[in-house]
C-alpha cells in the first residue's frame, strides 16, 4: 500500500529551496521533527477539500476498513464527533425528522457540547440497572421498546462501545432495530479502530452501524490527535457526500501535517501484517487475564487487548492498584476509586507484558473493600442544553449547587462522562456522586 502524504513530504524535505509559507519554524528547530512539518502548499493537498494525496490516503483507509467514506481528523474524534451530529440533523431535515438525538447516557462530552453548539434535543437512555457512570448497557430489545414508544422518531441513535472500561454493546442487533426504524445508528468508537483487524471482525461499520468515528492514536500506532470519520456504504448518501463539509465545520484550517503523515504511514502499517500481531496479543491478554483471575482478580469489560481491573474485592481501590504500579514505572490510562484500566498494543514488547503480570501477580490480597458507588442520578431536565449552556452562568461549591441548573456541558468523572449534562438540576444522587469522584466546584445557571 502506496503512502502518498508521507511520499510527498519526504521528497519536499529533499527539496533545497527557502521555505515562504508557514509554519514559522521554516523547518528548523529543538524537537528535531520541524522538517517534516508543513502547511497546505501546493500539492500537499486540502484537508476536507482533499483531492489530491490527501484523497488518496484516505481511499487507502476506507479500502483497510470496508467503508463508503472514511475522512481524516488532526483533532481526534471530538471533531468527528461534531461531524456526525450535524450530519445526522442535515439528513433529520430531509426526512422531515425532529433535530432529536436518541443516546445512551454515558455519552462524552463532546457530544453534548456538540448538541448545544447545533440545538439539538437529548433524549437519553439510561442502563436499566446501576453500573459504573462510564457504561451504559443498552439491549437491541430496550432499544426497540424506547423507538417504538416515541412520538417522533430521532434524527439518529448515538451509543458508545467499546466504553471506557472495554464494555462492547451488541452493536449488529443494535442496528438491526435502527433499520427497522430507518433511524441511523452513529457509533462512538474512540477505543476500537482496531476491532476491525481481530480474527473475528467486530468493527461497528462491519456490524451495520451508518457512521462511527474511531480515535486511530489511542490503540494504533498514530500521533494523538489522529482518528477517522467512517460512513457505511449503505448509509443515507448525504453523510458520504457533506462529511468533509461537516468536519471543515468545526475543524482548525491548520491541520497538522505530522498528524496526517501518522495516519497515511498506519494504512502501510495495517496492511502489513497487523493483523497476525494484534491475533497474537489478543491471544496473549486472554491468557493473562485467565492467570488473573486464578489469583483472586476481578474483572470487568470484553475488550480483547485492553485490561480493566475492577480491585475492590482484591482489597484496593483502583487508585492504590495504581499507585503500586506507578511505584514499578508503569502507568496506567486511567483509574478511579472503583477501576483500573490498562491499553495494551501491539507496540508494547513480550518483555514489557510479563513485567506487567509479573508486577499485578506480585500484589498480595487484602481484606475486600466493601464501598461501592452511589446510585446514579436521573435527573430532571430544566433547560434545554443550549439554553444552559449559552446562557449566564458562575462557578459554585458544589455544596452550594443544590436545586441549581447544570451550565457546563457536563460535570462527570473521569474522562468526560457525565454524571450529569447541562440544564439538569443538581439533585442530591448527584451530589454523593460529586463527592464520591472528588468534584469540588461546578457551573450554575445564574438564577
Amino acid at each position: 500500500m502506496d503512502t502518498p502524504i508521507c511520499d510527498f513530504v519526504r521528497d519536499y524535505r529533499k527539496n533545497t529551496g527557502i521555505r515562504l509559507h508557514m509554519p514559522g519554524h521554516k523547518g528548523r528547530g529543538p524537537l528535531g521533527v520541524e522538517t517534516r512539518d508543513i502547511t497546505e502548499i501546493q500539492g500537499a493537498d486540502e484537508l476536507y477539500r482533499a483531492r489530491g494525496v490527501i484523497r488518496r490516503s484516505e481511499e487507502n483507509a476506507a479500502a483497510l476498513f470496508g467503508t463508503r467514506k472514511t475522512v481524516y481528523s488532526a483533532e481526534g474524534s471530538s471533531l468527528c464527533v461534531r461531524a456526525m451530529i450535524y450530519l445526522a440533523l442535515a439528513n433529520a431535515r430531509e426526512t422531515d425528522r425532529k433535530h432529536l438525538i436518541l443516546a445512551g447516557r454515558n455519552a462524552h462530552e463532546s457530544f453534548i457540547s456538540a448538541a448545544a453548539l447545533m440545538d439539538a434535543e437529548i433524549r437519553w437512555v439510561f442502563p436499566k440497572k446501576d453500573q459504573s457512570l462510564l457504561s451504559c448497557e443498552i439491549s437491541a430489545v430496550q432499544l426497540e421498546r424506547t423507538l417504538a414508544e416515541m412520538d417522533e422518531k430521532p434524527a439518529a441513535v448515538y451509543v458508545t462501545s467499546p466504553d471506557y472500561l472495554g464494555n462492547m454493546l451488541d452493536i449488529a442487533a443494535l442496528a438491526r432495530v435502527c433499520r427497522r426504524h430507518r433511524t441511523p445508528l452513529m457509533v462512538d468508537n474512540a477505543h476500537g479502530a482496531y476491532l476491525k483487524f481481530l480474527p473475528e471482525d467486530r468493527h461497528p461499520i462491519t456490524l451495520g452501524a451508518d457512521m462511527c468515528c474511531d480515535s486511530a492514536h489511542k490503540t494504533l500506532p498514530v500521533l494523538t490527535g489522529g482518528a477517522y470519520l467512517h460512513i457505511a456504504k449503505n448509509a443515507p448518501a448525504i453523510f458520504a457526500d457533506q462529511a468533509e463539509r461537516a468536519m471543515a465545520l468545526f475543524a482548525s484550517t491548520s491541520p497538522s501535517y505530522l498528524i496526517l503523515q501518522s495516519l497515511d504511514a498506519c494504512n502501510a502499517y495495517l496492511a502489513d501484517g497487523y493483523a497476525e500481531k494484534l491475533a497474537a496479543l489478543a491471544a496473549r491478554v486472554s491468557g493473562m487475564k485467565a492467570r488473573l483471575k486464578d489469583r483472586g482478580y476481578a474483572l470487568a469489560g470484553e475488550e480483547a487487548i485492553k485490561i480493566t481491573v475492577a480491585p475492590k474485592r482484591y482489597g484496593y481501590t483502583g487508585h492504590g492498584l495504581h499507585g503500586l504500579l506507578r511505584a514499578e514505572n508503569m502507568e496506567c490510562e486511567f483509574s478511579d476509586p472503583d477501576f483500573l484500566v490498562m491499553m495494551l498494543t501491539p507496540e508494547l514488547t513480550a518483555d514489557e507484558m510479563d513485567r506487567l503480570e509479573s508486577a499485578l501477580l506480585r500484589i498480595a490480597p487484602l481484606p475486600p473493600i466493601a464501598s461501592a458507588p452511589p446510585p446514579l442520578p436521573r435527573p430532571e431536565r430544566a433547560l434545554s442544553v443550549r439554553q444552559a449552556m449559552l446562557c449566564p452562568a458562575r462557578e459554585v461549591p458544589v455544596e452550594a449547587a443544590l436545586g441549581r441548573i447544570l451550565a457546563d456541558a457536563h460535570a462527570g468523572c473521569p474522562p468526560c462522562v457525565p454524571i450529569l449534562a447541562c440544564g439538569e438540576r443538581i439533585d442530591g444522587r448527584a451530589l454523593a456522586c460529586f463527592r464520591y469522584y472528588g468534584i469540588q466546584r461546578c457551573r450554575v445557571t445564574a438564577e
